[in-house]
């Protein structure tokens, strides 16, 4: 199994522990959010990750030759230009042997989700992209139908409102992102080159010609830990649950 971690984020919510270390670098109970990711994917069967950097991106690279993982890992180096989680993928592309589906999770995410779970019910289905997401408060949801396919994208907060068709939906689930996802290799040719965007509007477009299929969990598996009030909770969490 390939997979990749977006940590060339600006850590902007993490001010001012970021102003001097990147995101992927901030420790929960002495162990760094990129350690915490790499090690939880190896344990769900990853073989091989890539990691991209931009802020302070030297630091990343100088953690990862310093601490040996028994994983194949790939740099994706951004510092030039930052390109959001869209233009990132796509600029990864080359270290991707494009042979089998991808699993694609933020550093600032914790959780116990069963990756390899998620990484097999994306392979026995027909879905360009499966996304693990959960019914919990936010400002932004996703869309999805009574069949679990992605139909749009919502803001409460602004009243905006994406659709992946024109037609009308019925008993549409507002869902969560979690920012962890599968994408199949076909991905790559429908992104665009060379420019910085978000891959959830991509989602959206690509929904109205491709399966994009949601991966239910539970909200207590998951914590974003890329805010102060996170960290705290962050703690205990990665006790608890075991994924240290």
């Amino acid at each position: 199994m390939e997979a990749m971690i977006f940590a060339a984020g600006l850590g902007t919510r993490l001010q001012p522990i970021t102003n001097n270390i990147p995101k992927a670098l901030v420790e929960i109970n002495g162990v760094c959010l990129l350690e915490l990711c790499i090690n939880n994917l190896i344990k769900h069967g990853c073989t091989k990750i890539v990691v991209n950097i931009h802020h302070f991106g030297e630091q990343i690279i100088n953690f990862l030759n310093s601490n040996k993982f028994d994983v194949d890992i790939a740099i994706s180096d951004e510092r030039d230009c930052l390109l959001d989680t869209g233009g990132g993928l796509k600029k990864a592309e080359h270290l991707f042997d494009k042979k089998n589906p991808i699993l694609i999770h933020n550093v600032d995410i914790l959780s116990s989700i069963d990756l390899k779970e998620l990484y097999t019910t994306h392979c026995r289905s027909n879905a360009l992209a499966t996304l693990a997401v959960a019914e919990r408060k936010t400002s932004r949801y996703l869309l999805f139908d009574h069949h679990n396919n992605l139909a749009g994208w919502t803001n409460h907060n602004t009243g905006e409102t994406l659709w992946a068709k024109k037609s009308d939906y019925n008993d549409i689930t507002p869902m969560a992102f979690s920012g962890i996802h599968v994408v199949s290799p076909k991905i790559f040719d429908l992104l665009p080159d060379n420019s910085a965007y978000s891959i959830v509007p991509q989602y959206i477009d690509m929904a109205s010609h491709e399966v994009i299929k949601a991966y239910p969990h539970s909200a207590k598996q998951w914590l974003d830990v890329g805010k102060h009030e996170a960290l705290e909770k962050a703690k205990d969490f990665i006790v608890n649950l075991n994924i240290i």
